[in-house]
């Protein structure tokens, strides 16, 4: 349930920036907690640029493609540790 929530809140802040969730795939290779970071930063209507810019200026670019799955199953323990999940 707290992942649906969690989808749900970085759908409506893609949308906020003026990005279409549906055609943009950049954020499947960032961990969730930091593109929600990332988006929440950004005025409305930044667009999809301005949040790449931001994921670079934080430096997050994602994890390396060996390590993708461990840094999903580390926000997912981050979750259940502060009771998101």
């Amino acid at each position: 349930m707290a992942d649906e929530r969690y989808l749900e809140q970085l759908i409506a802040e893609f949308r906020r920036v003026g990005i279409d969730p549906d055609t943009f795939s950049a954020m499947l290779a960032v961990n969730r907690h930091d593109a929600l970071r990332a988006l929440q930063s950004l005025p409305d209507g930044a667009g999809p640029a301005a949040f790449l810019k931001e994921l670079r200026q934080l430096g997050l670019h994602g994890p390396p493609p060996g390590e993708r799955s461990r840094s999903h199953a580390e926000g997912d323990a981050a979750d259940r540790a502060s009771g998101a999940a």
